[in-house]
């Protein structure tokens, strides 16, 4: 048996006409506009999410350079924090770069 791309086709139209709605039913759409709503682009907000990332991490060394130097304004727990919060951030950039590495991949092996 052979299944040819005219012959699917004829067969999954014959059943999209056998399938008939339910009154009030929410019928999808099965090609969507997506829209950029932020109106900024992805570039622009990857770039943005590194530069907090690098904010953060030279906030972090800033209190801790200060604590180390014997400034007593800066206390031990806000240095503390400002490294995890930090680490914290790297560590997700570090996981959401692992991804888009992945889904790279994952295209890229895909049969034209």
């Amino acid at each position: 048996m052979q299944i040819g791309g005219n012959s699917l086709l004829q067969e999954m139209q014959s059943l999209k006409g056998e399938i008939a709605p339910t009154p009030g039913a929410i019928s999808p759409s099965p090609l969507q506009n997506v829209k950029n709503s932020s109106g900024a682009e992805f570039a622009d907000l990857l770039a943005q999410a590194v530069g907090h990332v690098s904010g953060l991490q030279s906030t972090a060394g800033d209190l801790s350079r200060r604590l180390d130097m014997g400034d007593t304004s800066v206390t031990l727990s806000d240095t503390v924090i400002a490294r995890e919060k930090a680490s914290v951030a790297f560590e997700a950039t570090v996981q959401v770069r692992n991804k888009l590495v992945d889904a790279y991949k994952e295209i890229m092996s895909m049969p034209v």
